[in-house]
């Protein structure tokens, strides 16, 4: 073979091993930086941009995609020690022409996290009303989305700042007495009957406390490789320790059940989405706030736990798109009437 040749296929042998070696090396060194290589592939994929907004001296992480229009801007709440990527599963679907915005909650990720900070589902409302006067997003009535922890802070804004938002979808929302407890309900039970509150489910510290509340939370089970456990788990154990003080704030008897007490006061069309196997809170919430708002359209989804975002993102899109769709319709024949 003609040596040039053959100089030719070494170098791009070895111009092709470097990535994938780099890939490997990370895949088994370091996965947390692969993950979070991950998000911000995704982000820029989707067209997602990350901004930043301070209220006083407060710092909020954000990330956004669209201009406001002529139909409702979406402001979405993530829940309990996750971030605003969360919602990557569920941008994809959604049209690219709707303004979106995703807001890390107070503590979480790129906003500020005070140990003086109000952590109650009222506290971090109140936050999140500081968040959307800063980047005045309330010019308009928005439609708010929340999840989980998020889906009570949701509700509670919704019941609290009622002029900023036009419609409301809460997914599996937490701050609801429950009929039947689930399983993560008997977890805290005999934790607090052993007295024993260093290993709550949902703050994992190791790849198979990990592995555990993927299950708890998700009812399909998606096959999770050992080092992408160890980088989900390396991510977040530098903020466990924030994790476990926020948890006892929002399951504290002043935040326990906000969304509850605050229904009466929700007058806005509101939507409900909650997975029928879900073990973290149980779907009997579904009906107790189809009991108390009066426009109310609840959606079950069946083979779906806690984790609706990620477990069912295409239906869970479509779902808020028929509702806004619904109510758009509503409003142009209260109009024509």
């Amino acid at each position: 073979m003609d040596p040039d040749v053959l100089n030719m296929f070494v170098i791009a042998g070895g111009t092709l091993a470097i990535p994938i070696l780099a890939f490997v090396a990370s895949f088994l060194l370091w996965p947390s930086a692969l993950i979070r290589i991950y998000y911000w592939y995704w982000r820029r994929a989707l067209g997602m941009q990350v901004k930043y907004a301070n209220y006083d001296d407060y710092q909020f992480c954000y990330s956004y995609r669209g201009r406001p229009g002529y139909r409702p801007s979406i402001l979405m709440l993530h829940g309990f020690s996750a971030h605003k990527d969360m919602w990557l599963s569920i941008v994809k679907f959604l049209p690219k022409n709707l303004h979106l915005v995703c807001v890390d909650m107070p503590g979480h990720e790129g906003t500020t996290r005070s140990d003086l900070d109000d952590y109650s589902i009222t506290g971090q409302a109140k936050r999140i009303h500081e968040f959307v006067e800063c980047i005045r997003l309330n010019r308009r009535p928005f439609h708010l989305v929340g999840t989980s922890m998020g889906g009570n802070v949701a509700g509670v804004y919704a019941a609290q700042y009622p002029e900023d938002i036009c419609s409301l979808t809460l997914i599996c929302p937490a701050g609801l007495p429950s009929t039947t407890d689930s399983k993560f309900i008997k977890q805290l039970r005999e934790m607090q009957e052993s007295k024993c509150i260093d290993r709550i489910p949902l703050i994992p510290s190791t790849p198979e406390e990990m592995s555990d509340m993927l299950k708890l939370c998700s009812y399909v089970r998606f096959k999770v490789p050992q080092q992408i456990l160890q980088g989900l788990v390396d991510v977040r154990i530098p903020h466990n320790d924030f994790y476990r003080k926020l948890f006892l704030e929002i399951v504290d008897e002043k935040s326990r059940h906000s969304l509850y007490e605050n229904m009466s006061k929700i007058k806005v069309p509101t939507q409900v989405i909650w997975g029928k196997q879900d073990q973290v809170l149980d779907v009997s919430g579904a009906s107790v706030l189809a009991s108390n708002i009066p426009d109310c359209h609840v959606y079950i989804l069946e083979n779906c736990g806690h984790s609706v975002v990620v477990e069912r993102p295409r239906k869970t899109a479509n779902l808020i798109l028929e509702f806004l769709a619904l109510l758009h319709s509503m409003d142009n024949n209260k109009k024509q009437a």
